[in-house]
């Protein structure tokens, strides 16, 4: 495949190439944000093949992919019915390849089975039996079990996303028996929140009562559940927060009413708008303070609107590939909110990220109201997330970082990712920043003259700002 991913792929001019050869091809990889299940990390998967690890597990599975393929004209059978053979859903895979040309999908797959599995063959119909055989093949070894995929690239740290009721056990094991990459829980208190469906967040909520060894009858209880999972969350690595929201929430409230309104909910009387809001203020607000005084980094994944077909919600569930990117603004509640943590003195390090590309330029200005001086980069303006984590969505977040502040304290790429082949998005995000930057270098909008600083940027960004940032 010298024509397409050969060493110099992305790379559009010299100066590039000697930056990401030189410079980022290297670096080892901090993975900040992912989603790779921490039992498969801790019994070291073995795949059953290649359906298994690239489109269907279980109930998982690429949900980009799954969407490119209903496109054009899969069956859901192939997906999540579960009706169909390994090799029956992995050829429609193969039949729909041919038209994803300009989807990132084209690029990652191809990218994923040269450099994970060593073929440089184009994936489509004629060549789908060969390479579904090899890749089962060498899935059948050592070489490829869950582990030592996460070896293969190089990959120091892996931070996965993790319930405040998780027992972490599987991080326990995984730490009792190192293989050479150091994996951290990071904390995701989102049902924690959940108040809009009182019979789930009651179900919710005796779940976490029972990890805590605390009985929740009132938002004190659940603040002071909650801090307590949190402090065992640190005793186990922990130094990180995540937060998917669909905008920010900084409603007045009085501690009294977040009380009246909790025991609302427990008595299944669902919450109305108002309410909601003033409960995701508070308990945004809480845990921001909590985060603060751990020192962790706390992360908000905002902009997401989920679960929008309701038919296919009833048929195979949440996070199947039918969530869509959000409208609403963010900048007033946004903005409030960090003000009311820098007012108390509660603002720890944080990233931001948003799914609308309407709104890089907003999210960058709202980071850098808030940086303080007391550290590099203290408040981020986060990678290309989800739907914009792709050539055209990177170079936008790029542009915005560049433009409006220092694009050289960025901690750079992350997988956001099920998937243990996903690590060659790091490569894909390297390649398109030293193309960026090699194109400025070229076109003299930086000088040549200090190219041992655009050198030591591309070093930073791909690895050493994540390395100081998060303190690993």
């Amino acid at each position: 495949m010298s024509s397409f991913i050969n060493e110099d792929f992305m790379l559009s001019t010299e100066t590039a190439r000697q930056l990401y050869h030189g410079s980022a091809e290297k670096m080892p990889i901090i993975d900040y944000h992912c989603h790779l299940v921490p039992q498969q990390i801790a019994e070291n998967i073995q795949f059953r093949d290649i359906t298994q690890l690239w489109l269907v597990d279980g109930h998982y599975g690429d949900h980009y992919k799954w969407r490119a393929m209903r496109a054009n004209g899969v069956s859901e059978d192939y997906l999540t019915g579960g009706k169909h053979t390994a090799w029956e859903t992995f050829e429609k895979w193969a039949e729909t390849m041919p038209y994803l040309m300009r989807n990132p999908l084209y690029h990652w797959s191809h990218l994923e089975l040269s450099r994970v599995f060593g073929i440089d063959k184009i994936l489509s119909p004629k060549t789908a039996r060969e390479i579904f055989e090899e890749c089962n093949a060498k899935l059948a070894t050592e070489e490829y079990r869950g582990q030592a995929l996460i070896r293969k690239f190089g990959v120091e740290t892996v931070c996965t996303t993790d319930d405040p009721a998780d027992d972490l056990r599987w991080h326990k094991q995984i730490a009792e028996h190192p293989f050479g990459t150091k994996v951290i829980p990071a904390w995701r208190p989102d049902k924690a929140m959940a108040i809009d469906d009182p019979k789930s967040y009651k179900e919710y909520l005796k779940k976490l009562g029972e990890a805590a060894d605390k009985e929740i009858d009132s938002y004190a209880d659940l603040r002071e559940a909650l801090q307590k999972r949190h402090d065992f969350f640190a005793s186990r690595g922990c130094k990180l927060s995540d937060h998917g929201l669909e905008a920010f929430y900084s409603a007045d409230y009085k501690e009294i009413e977040i009380e009246l309104i909790f025991k609302k909910v427990l008595m299944g009387i669902a919450p109305n708008p108002r309410e909601l809001e003033k409960f995701r203020s508070a308990f945004l607000f809480d845990q921001a303070v909590m985060d603060a005084e751990a020192g962790w980094v706390q992360q908000f994944h905002v902009g997401a609107i989920r679960n929008n077909n309701s038919r296919m919600f009833n048929l195979v569930g949440p996070d199947t590939g039918y969530d869509a990117i959000h409208d609403q603004g963010m900048a007033a509640a946004g903005n409030r909110f960090f003000d009311r943590l820098t007012a108390a003195g509660k603002l720890a390090k944080t990233i931001l990220y948003c799914l609308n590309p309407k709104d890089n330029e907003v999210m960058m200005t709202m980071a850098y109201n808030f940086n303080d001086g007391t550290c590099p980069g203290k408040m981020q303006f986060g990678s290309g997330w989800w739907f914009l984590d792709q050539e055209v969505g990177m170079r936008r977040q790029m542009d915005a970082l560049s433009v409006l502040g220092l694009l050289s304290r960025f901690v750079g790429m992350l997988t956001d990712s099920r998937s243990f082949i996903s690590y060659p998005r790091h490569e894909y995000f390297r390649r398109i920043l030293c193309d960026v930057l090699g194109k400025d270098v070229e076109s003299g909008r930086i000088p040549a003259s200090e190219i041992a600083d655009v050198e030591r940027m591309v070093r930073d960004i791909s690895y050493n700002n994540a390395k100081e940032y998060f303190n690993f």
